[in-house]
């Protein structure tokens, strides 16, 4: 199928386009902010590289955090309204799902995902064989240090488990060197291409309810 997938919930704007017979193409811009500025064009660019029109797309698949406040709402709402405007079906992925299917192989079974939510507290979900075994939990530092542990030694091999995400590297219970997290985008494709319908409107996913609120004390949600 012709597939467009984007990421705006860390701190880059990327886009991927998969289409039959081509090879994929990805276009990533590290950015703090401005995603609301530049996700556009970079679909643009990416689709006039493949020859295609945004009517052509048949899938769009999206990151729904846990991530960035407002770089979250920017990814979602413009997959929503591209999807509208073409009539793709529209997918959202949570970034938790897209890092334990990037890290899950052959000989390991239990993938920690794990996003760094800041202020010392973590997003942990654990999968077992690709399975979800439980929802997105928040936890504090220490608590979710033990949760880490406790999946180690819960008789697997540690050769059999893999810690992966934003906050990998200040949980993992053993010495880790490796460079900062970089999600791949191609395997965000995959995972959005072997997606089942039916597929509901994404929603952005929030570690905590945001800062911000509207004049009055009434909170962005």
């Amino acid at each position: 199928m012709r597939l467009l997938v984007m990421d705006t919930t860390g701190p880059a704007c990327s886009v991927a386009l998969r289409v039959p017979g081509q090879a994929d193409l990805v276009c990533s811009e590290a950015m703090a902010r401005g995603q609301a500025e530049r996700l556009a064009p970079m679909v643009a660019d990416v689709l006039a590289q493949a020859g295609l029109t945004p009517r052509d797309l048949e899938r769009i698949g999206v990151t729904t955090g846990p991530g960035s406040f407002a770089g979250t709402r920017v990814g979602v709402a413009f997959a929503r309204g591209l999807a509208l405007a073409t009539g793709a079906d529209v997918v959202g992925i949570s970034n938790l799902e897209w890092w334990a299917f990037e890290a899950h192989s052959e000989g390991v079974s239990t993938v920690l995902a794990v996003h760094d939510a800041k202020r010392g507290e973590f997003v942990v979900q654990r999968f077992e064989d690709g399975v979800p075994q439980t929802p997105p939990l928040l936890m504090i530092e220490e608590k979710a240090k033990n949760y880490a542990l406790e999946a180690l030694e819960s008789g697997r091999p540690v050769s059999a488990m893999i810690m992966t995400g934003t906050g990998a590297r200040l949980l993992s219970p053993v010495p880790r060197e490796d460079a900062d997290f970089q999600p791949d985008l191609t395997r965000l494709l995959s995972f959005a291409e072997q997606a089942e319908a039916p597929f509901h409107p994404p929603k952005p996913f929030y570690a905590r309810p945001p800062d911000a609120k509207l004049p009055g004390g009434v909170s962005l949600t």
